[in-house]
């Protein structure tokens, strides 16, 4: 069997995020439906994603897995890519396709997530041709207080306040980095990464940092409701479509990437 790569990006706008769902439009699904086509029905086993993204959520640089026989994979190696881009709806590009060591996996062996979400606070909403990830503010933000209220959510802590608890998961998380810009047209962009999330975990940071940049609560408050322990009614889930997973970063040695997988397994089992 060869273990193969697949670089992803998607438009989630028309997705009900990435998990395949029987009666529902998923980029899984509609992936998974185009590598049967191309590959052979039940060739391509075990599609394995790095971040299994919301709906409305984007994706300009998702990382998943599948594997696939010798032959297979030997028939198609060469053209797999251009023959899936004719067949893939535009709103979904694999843009890569390539045989890793088997001991990859696009989930575990993963170090980090990176997010970027877009925000506009211009009088008049986001630009046409961005408006499908770009969250339209209706109030002006101030870029410092946007920082200072970020700098009280980086570190290991327990985000339950800022996460949708699923049953028997935990919800500690380690923030590695989270920052804010403006750009040079006026968007304010937050960089958002750690070494994984729980389901709604940035969209609720955002909202609560959005809180502070606009005046309404002070910077020091989002950082203040780590102590909680339940999810904190008082925060805003942001829309969806601001948000964008942006890069998956692995070991740059692939002899790491069994010894990542492994100690993410023992590290979730663990909390």
């Amino acid at each position: 069997m060869a273990r193969i790569r697949l670089d992803i990006s998607y438009d989630g706008t028309d997705f009900s995020g990435w998990a395949a769902q029987p009666t529902r439009r998923t980029v899984a699904g509609v992936l998974q439906a185009e590598l049967d086509r191309i590959l052979g029905a039940g060739n391509a086993t075990g599609l394995t994603v790095a971040g299994r993204t919301d709906a409305g959520v984007h994706a300009t640089g998702q990382v998943s897995h599948i594997d696939l026989p010798d032959p297979v994979w030997s028939a198609v190696e060469t053209t797999v890519v251009r023959r899936l881009s004719g067949l893939l709806p535009p709103d979904v590009r694999v843009r890569a396709a390539y045989r890793v060591d088997d001991a990859f996996d696009a989930r575990f062996s993963a170090l980090f997530r990176r997010y970027e979400y877009r925000v506009t606070d211009a009088p008049f909403g986001a630009e046409p041709l961005r408006r499908r990830d770009t969250l339209a503010w209706p109030r002006p933000l101030d870029l410092d207080r946007l920082n200072a209220a970020a700098q009280g959510l980086v570190g290991e802590h327990d985000f339950a306040a800022y996460c949708r608890k699923k049953e028997h998961a935990t919800t500690i998380r380690r923030v590695t980095r989270l920052a804010w810009r403006r750009e040079a047209d006026g968007i304010l962009i937050a960089t958002v990464q750690a070494d994984a999330f729980c389901q709604q975990m940035v969209r609720s940071l955002v909202g609560g940092m959005l809180a502070a940049g606009d005046g309404r609560r002070d910077p020091a408050w989002p950082g203040s409701l780590l102590t909680r322990r339940q999810r904190a009614d008082d925060v805003a889930v942001v829309g969806a479509h601001g948000l964008t997973l942006v890069e998956v970063g692995y070991p740059t040695d692939p002899a790491e990437w069994a010894e990542r997988a492994t100690a993410t397994r023992q590290l979730r089992a663990a909390l």
